[in-house]
């Protein structure tokens, strides 16, 4: 499984090479125009970071820098962070999950896909089998996800009041994916998990990173079948 070692910060607090997220995050955190990249080869990073094209932000006409990195708040003392992304090509159709689990500085990357499904299905994926995955049960856990509905349903409730009225909306309308919205929170339910949005595509490294593995799990050949899609 590969796993992301090394972070090139080209305009930060101190531009350099970093070995893990934590320190990597230190340096660009706040910092206006920040400019950061990770990679799974230490040779890779330092082309990067020494090619002028990327030493800087570009600036717009007005002077100012475009699209600044997402930084993310540093970890809890203790915390489990999580990041996960999931999508499929067409939707219905063959999908994708991926999800980084990082603890003490060390970085699980998890994936897989499966014939036919949705985006839906593949962002709620990702968080259980990121969950379903710690050893350590014990921590603080954060969950960054780009998915509104995954985020919401959990932090608002609304997957607790689905299940209460035998997973019926507040409209009447049924739920979809009642079954990885049960599992999801059995898992919740037995863990200190916060979840957490993140603006997907804003340059977050992490982010980034899972989206690359959803991409790259839904065109796998031979995908299993998911087995809670109607129709299969």
């Amino acid at each position: 499984m590969t796993k992301k070692k090394v972070y090139a910060v080209a305009a930060g607090l101190k531009p350099g090479i970093y070995d893990n997220w934590p320190e990597a995050e230190r340096q660009v955190k706040g910092y206006a125009g920040a400019k950061f990249k990770g990679f799974t080869d230490r040779g890779e990073a330092e082309a990067w970071i020494q090619n002028p094209q990327y030493n800087h932000a570009p600036a717009k006409k007005d002077g100012s820098s475009k699209t600044v990195p997402t930084v993310l708040p540093p970890p809890r003392d203790g915390e489990i962070n999580i990041y996960t992304d999931g999508g499929c090509s067409n939707n219905p159709g063959p999908g994708g999950y991926g999800a980084i689990v990082v603890s003490d500085g060390q970085e699980q990357e998890i994936s897989g896909g499966f014939k036919l499904t949705t985006n839906n299905r593949m962002e709620l994926m990702a968080c259980i089998v990121a969950l379903r995955s710690l050893e350590d049960r014990a921590r603080p856990i954060t969950v960054w996800s780009d998915s509104s509905y995954v985020v919401n349903g959990i932090s608002k409730g609304w997957a607790r009041g689905w299940r209460q009225r035998g997973w019926i909306k507040s409209d009447k309308q049924p739920a979809v994916n009642p079954d990885l919205w049960a599992e999801l929170l059995e898992l919740v339910e037995e863990l200190d998990v916060t979840f957490q949005w993140v603006r997907g595509h804003a340059g977050h490294p992490l982010n980034e990173r899972c989206d690359q593995l959803a991409v790259a799990a839904l065109k796998e050949k031979n995908l299993p079948v998911d087995k809670g899609y109607p129709g299969q």
